[in-house]
């Protein structure tokens, strides 16, 4: 990781030099040369010193550079070194966007804690950043979710670890996305090659997986490479493992224990470095339990699982995931200067938040896709969607983007409404088991949802 030093003292330089451990270092000595060794070198952290000539006692020049890092480079991490009169200037700098702030003449140890703990920062919020990249390429994994939460966090601490991963969830759930966005954040330099066990023929699918040699079999005109070979140094997405032919289990078996493989037609082992992400939607524990899927090679592929959430059990993403979509699709359409279909509207937003959608998001992607298609004015209807009010639905408050500042009584409204909504949906559209859960008498909740517009009867 590259740290640059901004120190007006040379004779610090080589101070610095000796006592700042696992960093690679460079120098600038005033904000000139400062500017171009970020130009040059891009550091993830600097060290500043901000009494630096010609006005050092008003910190002018050092505040500069800070400004320039927070202007093009703000993920750059910078630490303040002050003296002991500029504790004004320090506490500006962190206003400013410094991460922290030591004295000069700080302790060597204390110094290396600092700027690690700035360096662990940077390599935390840049990893955060590549994820919301390949979020909003996926877009299935947009989400704020309670369940998307745990589900991204749990993705991100794994995915630098090379351990064999089972994705596991509904249908539609987006967990190929999940696979991609594993590997994007994994550091490894090979391709991600997938393949999808249940859309090939299982006397087809062992050449598909470990290739073939010329004359393997009838057909087998030339060499083929199989996507175990195509992943080397890279990841391989096995979708629907559930499916996979029992005979060719125990080859895969093989090839996970001993990182080899042998092509079809062929005695000679091949070293294969790859890492395994695989995917189902079935239940491969009860599988076990009647033989169709055997247990050492479902330890060997689930050394870690990720549970994918469907998108009933993730609240309100459905609505920036549709909104996503909206705008997607439109571009894709060629409509960005049409006046049709440019928003959902309340009723819409309220049917799409209590639809159970047992397609998941790739059936969301579907309704909003046909719905722009269909619609004839500027608010999509819940009709456009295939959808429609019923029971169990509430009509949201609509809120145009025009600077309002709700009222606390419109805030209290909103969060109510939400509350109750939850509840009525989480309780199976029972109204006792939905009060109970709000801690509430079944009255006071008929009153709530009649003041918030949730249809119960």
């Amino acid at each position: 990781m590259k740290l640059l030093i901004v120190e007006d003292d040379t004779g610090l330089h080589a101070q610095y030099k000796w006592s700042i451990k696992d960093f690679e270092i460079f120098y600038a000595i005033d904000k000139k040369s400062a500017i171009e060794q970020i130009k040059n070198n891009n550091p993830e952290v600097i060290l500043l010193d901000l009494g630096l000539p010609p006005d050092a006692d008003n910190a002018t020049e050092g505040l500069a550079i800070l400004d320039f890092v927070m202007t093009h480079c703000p993920g750059t991490k910078v630490v303040i070194l002050t003296g002991s009169e500029q504790h004004e200037h320090a506490l500006k700098a962190i206003e400013l966007g410094a991460c922290d702030f030591q004295q000069k003449g700080i302790d060597n140890e204390l110094l290396n804690v600092a700027l690690k703990r700035a360096a662990k920062l940077q390599q935390l919020e840049f990893e955060v950043r590549k994820l919301k990249e390949n979020v909003y390429e996926g877009s299935s994994l947009i989400g704020t979710s309670r369940l998307m939460q745990v589900a991204t966090r749990e993705m991100t601490k794994i995915a630098p670890v090379p351990v064999s991963t089972l994705l596991s969830g509904e249908s539609g759930t987006g967990k190929e996305l999940f696979a991609k966005t594993m590997h994007s954040l994994s550091g490894r330099k090979g391709e991600f090659v997938a393949i999808n066990c249940a859309s090939i023929p299982g006397e087809l699918l062992e050449s598909e997986l470990f290739g073939h040699e010329k004359g393997a079999f009838t057909g087998a005109h030339k060499k083929k490479i199989g996507k175990v070979e195509q992943a080397d140094g890279g990841t391989l997405f096995l979708d629907e493992i559930g499916d996979m032919p029992m005979e060719l289990q125990s080859k895969m078996l093989r090839f996970l224990q001993e990182r080899e493989i042998e092509r079809v037609g062929s005695t000679k082992p091949i070293k294969v470095d790859v890492r395994v992400l695989c995917a189902t939607h079935q239940d491969i524990k009860s599988m076990q339990t009647k033989g169709t899927f055997r247990s050492d090679l479902y330890f060997r592929l689930a050394e870690f699982t990720l549970k994918i959430p469907a998108l009933r059990e993730r609240e309100h993403d459905v609505v920036d995931l549709a909104n996503f979509y909206l705008s997607t699709y439109r571009n894709e359409l060629n409509m960005t200067h049409s006046h049709k279909a440019r928003a959902f509207g309340r009723d819409s937003i309220s049917a799409m938040l209590a639809y159970d959608w047992p397609g998941n998001v790739r059936e969301l992607q579907n309704l909003v896709k046909t719905a722009i298609v269909i619609c004839e004015t500027d608010l999509i209807s819940p009709a456009d969607l295939d959808l429609t009010l019923q029971k169990g639905m509430m009509l949201l408050p609509q809120h145009d983007d025009d600077g309002h500042v709700q009222t606390l009584s419109e805030v209290r409204l909103e969060a109510e409404s939400k509350a109750i909504f939850r509840a009525y949906k989480k309780s199976g559209r029972n109204v006792s088991v939905a009060a109970k859960i709000l801690s509430i008498s079944r009255p006071t909740f008929y009153s709530m949802a009649a003041k918030s517009g949730l249809i119960i009867k």
